[in-house]
C-alpha cells in the first residue's frame, strides 16, 4: 500500500483525542470474541495506529489514512451488527419473545 502524500488540505489531528479513541477501542475490541476478520483487521489497524501515535511526532497523512480505514472497518461491523440484530429480532418474534 503506497504511503499518502501529506498536503496542506489534511487537517490538524488532535492526538490526545486519538490517543483516547485508541484506548477505548482497545478496550472494547478485547471484549469480542475472535473470529471475524473484520474485527481483526480492525484490531490490526488499531494496532497500527497506537504505534504510529507512540512515534515522535506523528504525521498527519498516516494517522488520517488509519483513522479513515478504521472508520470503513466500524461501518462494516455495524452494518452486520444491525443485519444480525435484525436476524435476532425476527427468531425473538417467532418464538413469541
Amino acid at each position: 500500500m503506497s504511503e499518502p502524500v501529506e498536503s496542506e488540505s489534511t487537517p490538524k489531528a488532535d492526538l490526545r483525542q486519538i490517543e483516547q479513541l485508541v484506548a477505548a477501542l482497545e478496550a472494547d475490541l478485547a471484549k469480542v470474541r475472535s473470529g471475524s476478520a473484520d474485527v481483526q483487521a480492525l484490531r490490526d489497524e488499531v494496532d497500527s495506529l497506537k504505534r504510529l501515535l507512540d512515534s515522535s511526532g506523528p504525521p498527519p497523512g498516516p494517522v488520517h489514512e488509519r483513522l479513515r480505514s478504521i472508520h470503513r472497518l466500524l461501518d462494516t461491523l455495524v452494518d452486520d451488527a444491525i443485519q444480525g440484530a435484525r436476524y435476532v429480532a425476527e427468531i425473538g418474534r417467532m418464538l413469541g419473545m
